[in-house]
């Protein structure tokens, strides 16, 4: 049974991501871990506490998980684990994948800023460094269903991609909308030439319900918005690209960006 890991820090949006992905495991008949890197403070760390003090404080932590599982648990009838430990979250949720046979890793979205929009957050910053997929959960998402995905695209992506895209459509029984937004789509169609990924996508998602749409625009990140809007969307699907770090200052992760501004659950798939 492959595994949903749910990172959590107790906050309202880890909270809603916890309920979130409860409703999700059971429709998908999944397993829940539920895993919270734990930070001793830093007041904690240089003060003179012996280690037992230390120790209390990881065991205190590991009860309120403990407790935070069952009772998920017991919402939804599902089977919930938890792991905590004082890890850095990327080395330990990759543990935890690797361990439990994980499928995707679930955390919480805050609410817009200006600073969260430039510099990104956690959860954005997981989905920068993960080879696994993260879903982010907006705050006040919640779950009932998923019929429709849209998978954003401004360039073609590999059989990999479409893969797991497949998968986790046929898993959901969900259409899928690729929806790919360029800035030369008019042009090649005014020369008849033939959408140059359409064969490769038919291919590849023969076996569950899916069409696309070519939008020209420069502006994709309001493209997708307003698709999203449009076309009632339960799941967006994007790939993020890569940058180095003065080129992601000037040049924003779409994907970042669209976590930031979502309103529906985003789920980051990595390129490889």
């Amino acid at each position: 049974m492959k595994t949903l890991i749910v990172a959590t820090d107790f906050s309202k949006e880890a909270e809603n991501a916890i309920e979130y992905a409860g409703a999700l495991a059971r429709q998908m008949h999944r397993k829940v871990i539920l895993f919270n890197s734990f930070v001793i403070p830093v007041h904690a760390t240089n003060s003179l506490l012996p280690a037992s003090a230390f120790q209390e404080m990881v065991v205190h932590n590991q009860q309120i998980l403990k407790a935070r599982a069952q009772k998920l648990a017991d919402t939804y009838l599902i089977e919930v684990g938890y792991e905590s430990g004082l890890l850095d979250l990327n080395e330990g949720v990759e543990e935890l994948i690797e361990k439990n046979n994980g499928s995707i890793v679930i955390m919480g979205m805050a609410a817009k800023s200006i600073d969260q929009d430039l510099f990104g957050n956690t959860t954005t910053s997981l989905m920068m460094k993960m080879k696994y997929p993260v879903l982010a959960v907006p705050i006040g998402s919640t779950f009932k269903g998923i019929d429709r995905i849209l998978y954003a695209c401004d360039e073609l992506q590999d059989k990999f991609i479409l893969d797991m895209i497949r998968e986790i459509a046929e898993v959901l029984q969900a259409e899928i909308e690729i929806f790919h937004v360029g800035k030369h789509i008019a042009r090649l169609a005014e020369q008849g030439a033939e959408i140059p990924y359409a064969s490769s996508i038919d291919e590849a998602l023969k076996e569950v319900p899916h069409y696309y749409k070519d939008v020209e625009s420069g502006k994709v990140i309001d493209e997708i918005e307003a698709e999203v809007l449009k076309c009632n969307i339960d799941l967006l699907i994007m790939v993020p690209h890569k940058h180095g770090f003065l080129d992601s200052i000037l040049h924003r992760s779409k994907t970042r960006v669209m976590a930031s501004n979502n309103k529906v659950p985003l789920l980051s798939l990595p390129g490889h």
